[in-house]
């Protein structure tokens, strides 16, 4: 099949869709207003001089580019059209005119933007309302999505590589206690609890020779340090700032307990790698986390906003060593059994093919 993505070619995400179908032997093309390049996959980049983090006032501008990416895509004459974020992108190819198309949604476009104003939502509407066949990595993203259209989603999970995601890359020597994250350092995913917890844990049970890494950038990266350090823990936190694939992979197999303490969460990736790695996950109590989790098999659900019970949780596994290797063992199972990427995508690209041969349902029309 010939594949074309719409959306940013510089998100992880979209990468991620790109390698699965060029290593299936599809061609595949990215139609991008963000410059970026994908190996066997031909980029069409559209300049606008925008971030996926403007302001919306200043996207407006994507919508002069209309014409632009129909064009495009009509040059291309593709099997598959496989748009990617409700809105922006979304609202697009809403625009466009383009008749058989799927959009997938991403999270903030569902979760934040239309409870910015009314205008918000009726764009988000429009954008659902136009695209015949619409795709959500998570139940729990479907589930919300559903405030704003009747019809139905296709669940389709990105899954994560347990062959690469593995408790094998572990190599740490130390008697450390080792806990932290690999996330966005945003307080939208908790981090800052992670660090309350921290100092609950140094003050009350010092004894225990605890160390924080965490990895990842993000917009609160300068408040969150100043308030590892007002906390006094600036002694025992690591930032690693961004990580590659493979560095993120070696950082969850060598800490002894992942935190995913999350405000929101549309679909928990990073708790699936860090399960795959083998160890145990103390998540929020948010649907997208919990669906990609078992909870009180692979994780340790905790309140959102909590940091006394992360703590608790914290300590109660490092006095339980066996509960410890019990829970990341559960995980990795859980994680092939469930996650894999290969049977997630797998999955994906058989209703690619049933949409291409024009035999999908047709239970998506209002």
């Amino acid at each position: 099949m010939v594949i074309c993505f719409i959306g940013p070619a510089n998100s992880s995400h979209i990468i991620k869709w790109c390698n699965y179908f060029t290593s299936r032997n599809h061609s595949v093309h990215v139609v991008s207003f963000q410059p970026g390049e994908i190996e066997n996959v031909i980029v069409h980049y559209i300049p606008i001089s925008l971030s996926c983090d403007s302001s919306d006032v200043n996207k407006i501008k994507y919508l002069f580019k209309v014409k632009k990416v129909k064009k495009i895509v009509k040059l291309i004459s593709p099997d598959i059209v496989n748009v990617h974020y409700a809105t922006s992108y979304g609202t697009v190819v809403a625009l466009s005119g383009l008749k058989n198309y799927i959009l997938s949604i991403w999270g903030s476009d569902i979760y934040e933007f239309p409870n910015k104003s009314f205008f918000h939502k009726w764009l988000l509407q429009f954008s659902l309302r136009r695209a015949p066949y619409l795709f959500s990595t998570s139940r729990a993203m479907a589930e919300e999505a559903a405030k704003y259209t009747k019809k139905k989603f296709e669940i389709t999970p990105f899954g994560v590589k347990t062959d690469f995601f593995t408790p094998d890359k572990r190599n740490r020597i130390d008697n450390y206690f080792v806990i932290g994250t690999v996330k966005g350092l945003s307080y939208i995913y908790g981090i800052d609890y992670i660090l309350k917890a921290a100092a609950i844990i140094k003050k009350q049970y010092p004894e225990i020779p605890l160390k924080i890494r965490i990895a990842g950038k993000g917009k609160d990266e300068k408040a969150l340090k100043e308030l590892a350090e007002e906390l006094g823990i600036s002694d025992i936190v690591t930032w690693l700032g961004f990580l590659s694939q493979e560095n993120a992979a070696k950082e969850w197999a060598n800490m002894d307990v992942a935190i995913i303490p999350s405000l929101s969460e549309s679909f928990g990736v990073a708790a699936l790698e860090a399960q795959s790695s083998g160890i145990p996950v103390i998540i929020s109590d948010v649907s997208g986390l919990k669906e990609t989790t078992k909870p009180g098999y692979s994780s340790i659900v905790v309140p959102a906003k909590n940091e006394f019970e992360i703590a608790k949780q914290i300590i109660r596994l490092y006095y339980n060593s066996e509960e410890m290797r019990e829970i990341g063992r559960n995980g990795i199972l859980f994680v092939r059994n469930t996650f894999d990427y290969d049977k997630c995508f797998s999955k994906i690209e058989s209703v690619f093919e049933v949409i291409n041969q024009g035999k999908f349902s047709n239970e998506y029309n209002e």
